[in-house]
């Protein structure tokens, strides 16, 4: 279709504003009827001033010459309609008729000494005053608008169109049906230009970069039909119509950016600008105007974030995209000290409550809870689980430190610890502080920790592990069974319950050597001397099992959820007073 055809259409961002602004002419029919409802007006006022003749009217009789004065003033609306609706065409239309009416009369009245055309002379020199000072108010009226319209639709710093603009323009395509790609543009670290050189320097900058890209849309060398847009600052819009593949659209990009990319020379400094890209087709992507601007920025900051200077919509970057709400709600959560916390209850083999597993809780907006299978992963990759172990132990400790005092009753507090979390040099200090300042009993908490904090950093891991427990806390080895150097780390661990992984205690009724992996985790844990719990027992059939091979501790829905701190207080004065 682009290789194919002539692109008639001028693609000058100036062409189409004037496209979006000016408003609509009336058809050239409607003026060829005015002129002949003119010279027909006029026929009649001759016709009817040279009348002597009368006619009934309501009963009265009425000369027909008195019907003159009518016909002349329908003349003269009709010319004013002319310069209304035609501007400057009606305006030489309706001139042109009176000043051709003009000789006409003043020979019926001097050289025919008909002085019935008097009046029509005064009507055609006022016509003339009239149609004048109608145009040059219309004139300067309709100035005023375009130049109020223009301003609407074009951003004042670099002459380009506009947020408006381009929205009006991308309404019109979607209206019309008309395939078409919108490229979202953002200047790399402009910001510095700014702060280095001042803002009068960096807008004359981005005046620079807007006239090479409108020389650009005027040159047509990208072979489709452009529009650039400013969508504020350094953001830019680019709309690509007419090209046949996705490489079009990519030479079109590539085109731009050649031309933004040429060292650009002020008061004798070098700038080398660069830009990132991000684009999405209508209406492959989606058929609404909003959400393809959408998807087209999505597409742009994905490209940011993997360092890819001009990157295509897909469907797997909104799955990004729902990753970043999450952080961004992760950060809010912990701004705002709304994340919480819920208490899973631990009990031994014969039902007596041990405590309680602290669990971290993330709500949306509107009250909802998000799984911690999707919030936990993003808060490890974003760096943001260490502060979310704190608060959830800070927090717990607090809770349970405050019952255990007003029920005398022992409860072990456990929380988990990432590995990144573990391996801070403020770690040991932290605990410390939490404990203290909750008053919490130490001998009652238990550090969770997976085995792969000793993977990378065995020996410092250890040290760390080795000071916990000689402030009195416990160490529980999460997971346990779960990573791959288990058995070669266990013997020098300084754990003092290793927990059973719920992926073993679902296949454990199921397979027999699953059921013969987990007799052996509970065997080599109590040769060491570990007490073991098992995670995530659901059924009557697993807690038998589990009976029957010696697990000491159980943790799951069989005999407790996790629950919110004031059902979690109830349990415990249930507990005491059983």
């Amino acid at each position: 279709m682009k290789r194919d055809k002539t692109i008639s259409e001028h693609s000058g961002a100036e062409k189409m504003l004037n496209d979006l602004s000016h408003r609509r002419r009336a058809p050239l029919a409607g003026l060829v009827l005015l002129l002949l409802l003119y010279v027909g007006t006029y026929v009649m006022t001759v016709i009817t001033s040279r009348n002597q003749g009368v006619i009934m009217l309501f009963g009265n009789p009425a000369p027909i010459a008195s019907f003159t004065g009518v016909f002349s003033m329908l003349g003269i609306f009709c010319t004013i309609f002319l310069v209304l609706l035609y501007g400057r065409l009606g305006f030489i239309a309706s001139l042109t008729v009176l000043l051709v009416q003009l000789p006409m009369l003043l020979v019926q009245i001097f050289k025919m000494h008909n002085m019935a055309s008097v009046p029509g002379l005064f009507s055609n020199f006022l016509a003339v005053l009239v149609v004048n000072l109608i145009y040059r108010n219309d004139r300067n009226t309709r100035k005023y608008q375009t130049r109020l319209r223009e301003q609407a639709l074009t951003d004042q710093l670099t002459g380009l169109p506009n947020k408006f603009a381009c929205s009006e323009l991308i309404n019109s395509l979607v209206a019309r049906r008309e395939p078409f790609a919108v490229v979202c543009i953002d200047l790399n670290h402009f910001k510095s230009i700014n702060n280095t050189m001042g803002r009068s320097t960096g807008n004359r900058v981005l005046v620079e970069i807007a006239d090479r890209w409108k020389k650009g849309l005027g040159s047509k060398k990208t072979g489709t039909l452009d529009f650039i847009a400013c969508q504020g600052g350094v953001e830019y819009t680019l709309i690509i119509r007419n090209y046949d593949s996705d490489a079009d659209i990519r030479n079109t990009i590539a085109y731009y950016n050649d031309v933004l990319e040429e060292k650009l020379t002020l008061d004798n400094c070098d700038y080398y600008i660069t830009a990132s890209y991000g684009y999405a087709e209508y209406p492959e992507d989606t058929e609404d105007g909003d959400t393809l601007l959408t998807y087209a920025f999505t597409a742009l900051y994905e490209g940011k974030r993997t360092s890819n200077r001009v990157c295509r919509f897909t469907p797997d970057i909104l799955q990004t995209e729902q990753t970043l709400e999450i952080e961004r709600k992760i950060r809010l959560a912990l701004e705002r000290k709304t994340l919480c916390f819920y208490l899973q209850p631990q009990f031994d083999i014969s039902h007596k409550l041990r405590g309680f597993e602290a669990l971290a809780r993330l709500k949306d907006e509107d009250g909802k809870f998000i799984s911690p299978a999707q919030f936990i992963p993003v808060a490890e990759k974003a760096g943001l689980i260490d502060q979310i172990d704190r608060r959830v132990f800070q927090d717990s400790a607090l809770f349970l430190g405050n019952l255990i005092k007003r029920t005398g009753t022992d409860l072990t507090l456990s929380v988990n610890v990432s590995a990144r979390h573990l391996m801070r040099n403020d770690f040991l200090q932290e605990v410390r502080d939490i404990v203290k300042t909750c008053d919490f009993p130490v001998k009652d908490l238990e550090i969770e920790i997976t085995e792969s904090v000793m993977i990378d950093s065995a020996e410092e891991a250890l040290n760390c592990i080795n000071s916990v427990k000689q402030m009195g806390a416990r160490i529980a080895l999460d997971d346990f069974g779960t990573g791959y150097s288990s058995l070669s780390y266990l013997n020098t661990f300084p754990a003092d319950i290793l927990k059973v992984d719920k992926s073993f205690i679902d296949k454990m009724n199921s397979s027999d050597s699953s059921k013969q992996y987990v007799a052996a985790i509970i065997s080599i844990g109590h040769i060491m001397n570990f007490d073991v719990i098992s995670e995530g027992v659901e059924e009557p059939e697993q807690l038998d099992t589990l009976r029957s091979i010696g697990c000491d501790y159980i943790q799951g829905y069989i005999w407790g959820r996790p629950l919110p701190p004031d059902e979690a207080e109830a349990l415990v004065l249930r507990s005491v007073a059983a």
